[in-house]
């Protein structure tokens, strides 16, 4: 026996609309909805694993306002305020989007080339900015020693941390000169050495009784990092292994070395991010001076990419809240 199913002549218009496109959305619209939420999964398992380290570790986890202090072309230590410029640029980036995306609902071919052309250069700039970010921090703000037993060690003054170089007397290790026509090969490939040495540290640490060491690790009570006696400083210090300058893979100046994996890590797939979505605007921005939108009568193109940019934009307020705030 065959049976016989009744459809409602309105079934179309009952929860989602039914059809080819559920929601109203179109395929490509669906997909990227599809992508995003797959990714926003991706990024909330690496800040979860962020968070749950840093709980782990949190008596020995870098100050953010201590790490992140500068700003190019300008000597001084301004706690922030060069990420904030960074978030807003990004954020700005995404209003001008909104717009080009309005703009296309109104089929206003130049304004949405224009508003194109305004969030390609706010990614540019964020992108620009985190490269520079991300080698200021490899290259280090004051340097440290480590000792034999993992312990970073830094150097304070009158209560603020200072540079190797404010206090440690004589020549700098590293004397080795980039090879050129004129001077012939001397340094061609290897690690770089530190400027000094763990001794060199150790005897003006001596002479130089106003200078204190302090741990990486904290005081929860204060947030502030623990400063040694100068009796226990001595102690530490002469466990030194090797100096620290910077923050790489295998050793962090600011204090426990799995801070620069995550910062890397996470902060670089942001950036990989960011930059292929400049790509993809800069490719739409191209059709949209040439008219190939116009032709095909809508700006979907436009609104999809948009959807991408925001969620981009979205991502970074978490990064910047995990990395920076808290």
């Amino acid at each position: 026996m065959e049976a016989n199913i009744a459809i409602p002549s309105d079934s179309k218009d009952t929860w989602s609309g039914g059809g080819n496109k559920p929601f109203g959305a179109s395929y490509g619209k669906m997909m990227m909805w599809f992508f995003i939420v797959s990714d926003a999964l991706t990024f909330s398992g690496f800040l979860a694993a962020y968070g749950l380290t840093r709980f782990k570790f949190i008596d020995s986890w870098p100050i953010a306002d201590e790490v992140f202090t500068h700003i190019p072309f300008v000597h001084g230590n301004y706690p922030m305020i060069y990420v904030a410029f960074m978030t807003f640029v990004l954020i700005a980036s995404s209003v001008t989007m909104v717009l080009a995306v309005d703009a296309g609902h109104q089929m206003k071919k130049n304004k949405v080339a224009w508003y194109m052309f305004a969030t390609i250069i706010g990614g540019l700039i964020f992108v620009g900015s985190q490269a520079w970010e991300w080698n200021t921090f490899i290259k280090g703000s004051y340097g440290a020693v480590k000792t034999t037993d993992g312990k970073v060690l830094q150097f304070v003054k009158d209560g603020h941390q200072i540079a190797l170089s404010d206090f440690v007397v004589g020549d700098r290790m590293d004397q080795r000169e980039t090879s050129t026509r004129k001077n012939g090969l001397w340094f061609e490939s290897g690690e770089a050495v530190p400027q000094y040495s763990v001794a060199q540290i150790m005897a003006s640490y001596k002479a130089n009784p106003a200078i204190q060491i302090r741990s990486e690790k904290m005081n929860l009570e204060t947030k502030q990092k623990i400063i040694l006696s100068r009796e226990k400083g001595a102690s530490e210090l002469a466990n030194g292994k090797f100096v620290i300058e910077g923050a790489n893979l295998k050793a962090n100046e600011y204090g426990n070395t799995i801070f620069a994996d995550f910062f890397f890590f996470i902060t670089g797939f942001h950036g990989f991010h960011v930059l292929s979505g400049i790509i993809i605007n800069i490719i739409i921005f191209f059709n949209v001076i040439l008219g190939t939108y116009e032709r095909r009568g809508h700006y979907e193109m436009v609104e999809k990419v948009g959807l991408y940019w925001h969620f981009v934009d979205l991502v970074w307020v978490f990064v910047f809240t995990f990395f920076y705030l808290v």
